[in-house]
C-alpha cells in the first residue's frame, strides 16, 4: 500500500498478497451475487413491462428506471462494506484508473460481475422463458432511428455521470468533513442510475454497465444484439476513464486546495 498526497492509502496495482486473504474472495462472491440479483430484478422488470398489452400497462419507462436505480441503491447498501458495491465493470475500471482498487482485484471483480450477469439473465429466462425469448431478453441494442455513434455518445455521457457521482459519494474529503454522507452513499448512486435511464432508455435501453449488457447478450444470443455489443463496453469504459481523470485532476485537487487554505 502507498499513501497519496493527502495521506490516504492507495492499493498497489499488483498486490498479489490479496489473493491469500479471505476478504478478497468474500468481496468477489459479493460482486457475483449482487450482479446476479441486479440482473434478475431489472431484466424481469423489463420483460414484465414488454409483456403488457399496451404501453399504459405495467410499470412503464419510469418504473423501469426506478427498478434499475432502486436495485442499485439496495445492493450498494448491502455490499458497500464487503466489496465496495461496484456491481459494474465500468465502476471497477474507473476506480482502477483512480488507484482505488488493485489490478488483481479489478480483474477478479469484472469476471465475477460478468458471470453474475449471465446467471441473473439465465434465471430470468428459466422463470419467464417464453416472454424472454419473444420480447428481446432485456438485451441492449441501438434503437431504430439512432446511429451507433449516437448510442456510443449516450453511453459515454451516461457512464460519466454515474462515475462522477460514485467518486463524489466515496471521496474521503467529503466523508471526513460530513460523516453522515457515508451512510447516504448508495442514495446518490442509485439516483444517478435512475436519471441516466430516463434519458437513454429510448436510445440504447441504457447500459452504462458492460455486465448488464453482457449477461443478456449471452443468454438471448441474437445477431443484432451482438453486432451492437461493443458499444456497451467501449462507451462505459470511455465514460469511466473521463470521469476518473476529471475528478482526480480537477475536483479532487480543488478539495485538497480548499482543505489547506
Amino acid at each position: 500500500m502507498k499513501n497519496d498526497r493527502r495521506g490516504n492509502e492507495t492499493p498497489s496495482l499488483m498486490d498479489m498478497s490479496e489473493i491469500s486473504q479471505w476478504s478478497f474472495f468474500k468481496s468477489i462472491i459479493a460482486e457475483f451475487l449482487a450482479t446476479l440479483l441486479f440482473l434478475y430484478v431489472t431484466i424481469a422488470t423489463v420483460i414484465g413491462h414488454k409483456k403488457q398489452a399496451t404501453s399504459c400497462d405495467g410499470v412503464g419507462i419510469l418504473g423501469i428506471a426506478w427498478a434499475f436505480g432502486g436495485t442499485i441503491f439496495v445492493l450498494v447498501y448491502c455490499t458497500a462494506n464487503i466489496s465496495g458495491g461496484h456491481i459494474n465493470p465500468a465502476v471497477t475500471f474507473g476506480l482502477l484508473v483512480a488507484r482505488k482498487v488493485s489490478f488483481i482485484k479489478a480483474v477478479a471483480y469484472m469476471i465475477a460481475q460478468c458471470l453474475g450477469a449471465i446467471c441473473g439473465a439465465g434465471l430470468v429466462k428459466a422463470i419467464m422463458e417464453h416472454p424472454y425469448n419473444m420480447l428481446g431478453g432485456g438485451a441492449n441494442s441501438v434503437s431504430p432511428g439512432y446511429s451507433k455513434a449516437s448510442a456510443l455518445g449516450a453511453e459515454i455521457v451516461g457512464t460519466f455521470i454515474l462515475l462522477l457521482t460514485v467518486f463524489s459519494a466515496t471521496d474521503e474529503q467529503n466523508t471526513a468533513e460530513k460523516p453522515f454522507i457515508s451512510a447516504l452513499l448508495p442514495l446518490p448512486i442509485g439516483f444517478a442510475v435512475f436519471m441516466v435511464h430516463l434519458a437513454t432508455i429510448p436510445i440504447t435501453g441504457t447500459s452504462i454497465n458492460p455486465a448488464r449488457s453482457f449477461g443478456p447478450a449471452v443468454i438471448y444470443n441474437n445477431h443484432k444484439v451482438w453486432s451492437d455489443h461493443w458499444i456497451f463496453w467501449v462507451g462505459p469504459f470511455l465514460g469511466a476513464l473521463a470521469a476518473a481523470l476529471v475528478y482526480q485532476s480537477i475536483f479532487r485537487k480543488a478539495h485538497v486546495a480548499n482543505s489547506t487554505t
